[in-house]
């Protein structure tokens, strides 16, 4: 790995000390110069032990060159049916943890990012190696954006900026991220506390909690909330995770919502285990999550489109399904979608 991705990752990482809780602040997850994971056991990982995951990676029996794999999957979506869409429940993968979801005749993207390089410079970091399934001309009107967190990977400048010219959409995020999304160019912007919600026609949104943690810099750990978020429209319910490590926070989410329709979860950017547990949840994790939040289908994502650890890019899908079948859940649960593929519900 050159200098450069390795500066990126470690910006990636947010690698600073940590914030500490203030008595005098109620809400669990609030400090007193930012946010915090309420999960006693939760182990944050900090500047030395990337320093030790970039010397491991030097001995790895594999490449991480995704040129060595086979080409993958992608399906490349014209658009014409989500346009003509007004009625059905959709999911469409873009590709990462950006997917377009269709409900109640509303468009909402997820953490979008159309960008060749999710890293503050436009040279370096981890490189697209995936194209978009879904080109940004192609898109039907975009109603909302959301955002689980302000990593480059997930609130990605360069798309949104272009959303605001093209759509004007309503951009819905955790605390503390409106004033970079404003000095940027967005409009519309509300920032969101876990379990709040704001109504978009007939349509739902709240902000659910997470386990991760949020940073652009070397000097902004935790300074911004971090979160996931569940979409109810009349009839269907649409849960979007973010990033996220496994905590009882899928099991509260479930006891509150109920009958959700469609779990979107990240089964990507999963190893080293001992670095990156804390803060993603890998295939059987996932399967996990899904159990607990009591779901009818599992769309995964944040995976086959960055090189962001160390797992094969194409393992996270089969490591999946092998969880799920060892759990006794249905194949047809799983809904693991092309890049561009689009399911309707």
């Amino acid at each position: 790995m050159n200098w450069k991705s390795f500066v990126t990752l470690t910006i990636l990482f947010g690698l600073t000390t940590s914030s500490i809780a203030d008595s005098k602040i109620l809400k669990p997850h609030h400090t007193h110069s930012g946010f915090q994971n309420p999960n006693p056991n939760y182990e944050r990982k900090g500047f030395w032990d990337v320093l030790v995951w970039q010397w491991d990676r030097f001995f790895l029996p594999y490449s991480l060159d995704a040129k060595t794999y086979p080409p993958f999957p992608i399906l490349i979506n014209d658009g014409n049916l989500l346009k003509s869409n007004d009625t059905k429940l959709s999911v469409t993968w873009v590709g990462h943890a950006t997917t377009l979801v269709q409900i109640d005749g509303l468009n909402i993207l997820t953490d979008p990012i159309w960008s060749d390089r999710c890293s503050p410079l436009s040279f370096a970091g981890p490189k697209r190696y995936t194209p978009p399934g879904i080109s940004l001309g192609d898109l039907p009107k975009i109603d909302i954006v959301i955002l689980s967190h302000n990593h480059y990977d997930h609130t990605d400048i360069p798309t949104l900026r272009k959303l605001e010219e093209t759509f004007h959409p309503l951009v819905l995020t955790g605390l503390g991220n409106k004033k970079l999304l404003l000095g940027e160019g967005l409009k519309n912007v509300n920032e969101m506390d876990w379990w709040e919600e704001i109504s978009f026609g007939s349509v739902k949104l709240t902000f659910t909690p997470t386990q991760h943690f949020s940073g652009r810099s070397l000097f902004d750990r935790d300074e911004t909330l971090w979160g996931s978020f569940m979409i109810s429209g009349t009839r269907e319910k649409v849960y979007f995770a973010g990033d996220t490590g496994y905590f009882s926070h899928f099991k509260e989410i479930a006891n509150r919502f109920g009958n959700i329709d469609v779990a979107i979860l990240p089964i990507g950017a999963t190893e080293p285990r001992w670095l990156m547990e804390p803060v993603h949840i890998g295939p059987t994790q996932a399967v996990m999550s899904f159990l607990d939040l009591k779901a009818k289908y599992l769309v995964p994502m944040h995976y086959m489109t960055f090189v962001l650890s160390d797992e094969p890019l194409d393992s996270p899908v089969p490591r999946t399904k092998e969880a799920m079948k060892q759990s006794g859940i249905s194949e047809s649960a799983f809904v693991p979608l092309k890049i561009g593929e689009t399911r309707f519900f």
